[in-house]
């Protein structure tokens, strides 16, 4: 899975259209396997990420749970603190 999407469900605050969107552009870059479409692609392309983000924004909000929602900014702290271990410090 590409490490740059992120879960998105279950946080305080809720994910945003455009953290959705994001994600789905991403997705959809992984899978075509270039990060900008040429002109030809450019249409395929949005209309992939379109159609991603409107099915994964009904996943996110039809999907239930009786855990409490994770706060946003421990989660991204932890997941620096993570990429830290992983890659240690960034340089200049």
């Amino acid at each position: 899975m590409c490490r740059n999407i992120r879960p998105l469900f279950n946080f305080d605050p809720p994910a945003t259209d455009e953290e959705v969107h994001l994600a789905a552009v991403q997705f959809v870059r992984k899978l075509a396997g270039f990060t900008r479409p040429s002109k030809a692609n450019e249409e395929a392309f949005e209309l992939a990420t379109d159609q991603i983000s409107q099915v994964a924004r009904t996943l996110i909000d039809s999907l239930v749970t009786e855990a409490p929602p994770r706060d946003r900014a421990a989660f991204e702290a932890k997941r620096r603190e993570a990429s830290l271990r992983r890659f240690g410090a960034r340089r200049g």
